[in-house]
Protein backbone atom coordinates (compact mmCIF):
# COMPACT_ATOMS: atom_id res chain seq x y z
CA UNK A 1 0.00 0.00 0.00
CA UNK A 2 1.19 3.61 -0.58
CA UNK A 3 1.77 6.07 2.12
CA UNK A 4 1.38 9.90 2.56
CA UNK A 5 3.79 12.25 2.22
CA UNK A 6 4.78 14.29 4.89
CA UNK A 7 3.19 17.12 2.77
CA UNK A 8 -0.27 15.34 2.57
CA UNK A 9 0.10 14.64 5.98
CA UNK A 10 0.36 18.22 7.06
CA UNK A 11 -2.00 19.44 4.44
CA UNK A 12 -5.01 17.15 4.56
CA UNK A 13 -4.35 15.78 8.05
CA UNK A 14 -4.14 19.41 8.84
CA UNK A 15 -7.12 20.45 7.18
CA UNK A 16 -10.52 21.26 9.00
CA UNK A 17 -12.73 19.46 6.88
CA UNK A 18 -12.26 17.88 3.22
CA UNK A 19 -14.38 17.36 0.66
CA UNK A 20 -14.97 13.16 0.14
CA UNK A 21 -16.26 11.72 -2.95
CA UNK A 22 -16.72 7.94 -3.20
CA UNK A 23 -16.91 6.07 -6.10
CA UNK A 24 -19.92 4.73 -7.40
CA UNK A 25 -20.15 1.25 -9.03
CA UNK A 26 -19.87 2.80 -12.74
CA UNK A 27 -16.30 4.36 -11.37
CA UNK A 28 -17.85 7.73 -11.57
CA UNK A 29 -17.52 10.19 -8.50
CA UNK A 30 -20.43 10.41 -5.94
CA UNK A 31 -21.02 14.44 -5.48
CA UNK A 32 -18.67 15.64 -2.80
CA UNK A 33 -19.86 15.69 0.99
CA UNK A 34 -17.84 17.68 3.58
CA UNK A 35 -16.60 15.96 6.57
CA UNK A 36 -14.22 15.91 9.23
CA UNK A 37 -10.29 13.58 8.51
CA UNK A 38 -7.66 13.42 11.37
CA UNK A 39 -4.70 12.27 11.21
CA UNK A 40 -2.70 9.48 14.04
CA UNK A 41 0.50 9.27 13.29
CA UNK A 42 1.37 8.34 9.28
CA UNK A 43 -1.87 7.59 8.94
CA UNK A 44 -5.71 9.58 7.86
CA UNK A 45 -9.31 8.53 9.33
CA UNK A 46 -12.62 9.39 8.74
CA UNK A 47 -15.88 8.72 9.72
CA UNK A 48 -19.62 8.99 9.14
CA UNK A 49 -21.35 11.40 11.37
CA UNK A 50 -24.36 9.71 10.47
CA UNK A 51 -23.01 6.61 11.26
CA UNK A 52 -23.70 3.26 9.16
CA UNK A 53 -26.70 4.60 7.27
CA UNK A 54 -24.42 7.83 5.88
CA UNK A 55 -24.50 7.92 2.14
CA UNK A 56 -21.08 9.07 1.90
CA UNK A 57 -20.26 5.71 3.69
CA UNK A 58 -22.29 3.30 2.25
CA UNK A 59 -21.28 4.43 -1.05
CA UNK A 60 -16.92 4.02 0.94
CA UNK A 61 -17.81 0.60 1.92
CA UNK A 62 -19.53 -0.78 -1.08
CA UNK A 63 -16.56 0.26 -3.78
CA UNK A 64 -13.44 1.19 -1.16
CA UNK A 65 -12.50 4.26 -3.54
CA UNK A 66 -12.72 7.58 -4.36
CA UNK A 67 -11.35 10.70 -3.86
CA UNK A 68 -10.64 13.56 -1.18
CA UNK A 69 -10.14 17.11 -1.36
CA UNK A 70 -8.66 19.69 1.14
CA UNK A 71 -6.47 22.93 1.09
CA UNK A 72 -5.56 22.67 -2.48
CA UNK A 73 -4.93 19.18 -2.85
CA UNK A 74 -6.87 16.46 -4.50
CA UNK A 75 -6.03 12.71 -4.00
CA UNK A 76 -7.55 9.54 -4.89
CA UNK A 77 -8.08 7.23 -1.87
CA UNK A 78 -8.57 3.79 -1.04
CA UNK A 79 -11.06 3.16 1.75
CA UNK A 80 -9.74 1.13 4.57
CA UNK A 81 -12.11 -0.47 7.37
CA UNK A 82 -9.97 -0.54 10.38
CA UNK A 83 -11.84 -2.93 13.30
CA UNK A 84 -8.98 -2.82 15.52
CA UNK A 85 -10.54 -1.45 18.43
CA UNK A 86 -7.06 0.30 19.84
CA UNK A 87 -7.04 2.16 16.23
CA UNK A 88 -10.68 3.42 16.95
CA UNK A 89 -9.30 4.81 20.55
CA UNK A 90 -6.20 6.69 18.97
CA UNK A 91 -8.52 7.91 16.64
CA UNK A 92 -11.25 8.89 19.39
CA UNK A 93 -8.54 10.67 20.94
CA UNK A 94 -7.58 12.63 17.25
CA UNK A 95 -10.91 13.99 16.93
CA UNK A 96 -11.14 15.02 20.44
CA UNK A 97 -7.60 16.67 20.12
CA UNK A 98 -8.81 18.35 17.01
CA UNK A 99 -12.25 19.02 17.45
CA UNK A 100 -12.54 19.34 20.92
CA UNK A 101 -14.11 22.91 21.52
CA UNK A 102 -17.00 21.70 19.29
CA UNK A 103 -19.82 20.15 20.68
CA UNK A 104 -20.11 17.72 17.36
CA UNK A 105 -17.00 16.11 18.71
CA UNK A 106 -18.45 13.93 21.24
CA UNK A 107 -21.06 12.42 18.82
CA UNK A 108 -18.32 11.46 16.87
CA UNK A 109 -16.67 9.55 19.53
CA UNK A 110 -19.98 7.35 20.15
CA UNK A 111 -21.07 3.83 18.80
CA UNK A 112 -22.82 4.61 15.08
CA UNK A 113 -19.81 6.85 13.77
CA UNK A 114 -16.95 5.01 15.87
CA UNK A 115 -18.57 2.08 14.17
CA UNK A 116 -17.84 3.76 10.59
CA UNK A 117 -13.80 4.30 11.39
CA UNK A 118 -12.25 4.30 7.74
CA UNK A 119 -8.65 4.72 7.19
CA UNK A 120 -7.46 6.92 4.17
CA UNK A 121 -4.79 5.46 1.83
CA UNK A 122 -3.45 7.00 -1.16
CA UNK A 123 -3.80 5.10 -4.69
Amino acid sequence: MSTWSNDDLARLGGADEIQIAPENSDGTLRSPTTIWIVRSGEDMYVRSVNGPEGHWYRAAEHTHRGQIRADGTSKDVAFVDEPDPSVNEQVDAAYMSKYGSMPQVEPMTQPGPRDTTLKLVPR
